[in-house]
């Protein structure tokens, strides 16, 4: 098992309601698209906040990465919406 940091920002932080958590992942989930699975089993504001991930970009200990960057224990894994133009 290992605890994973994760933290939301603007449309994905708005549709699960809270800036970030802490999450315990089983031994199955080695990536961040593993993960992105796993919490979307979690219920609806999950499934709505993850359903297009590859429009998603993540920030793994601050540095971008795309969903098939490992995790390890005490990772910080940041989720932001796609970037719109206006």
């Amino acid at each position: 098992e290992m605890n994973i940091r994760l933290v939301y920002f603007a449309r994905v932080r708005e549709t699960i309601g809270k800036d970030g958590e802490t999450r315990e992942f089983d031994s199955s989930v080695t990536c961040v698209a593993e993960a992105l699975t796993a919490l979307r089993a979690e219920g609806e504001t999950y499934r709505i906040a993850f359903q297009e991930p590859e429009k998603l970009r993540f920030a793994l200990d601050h540095q971008f990465v795309d969903v098939s960057a490992k995790l390890h224990e005490g990772a910080e894994l940041g989720i932001f919406p796609p970037v719109t133009g206006g």
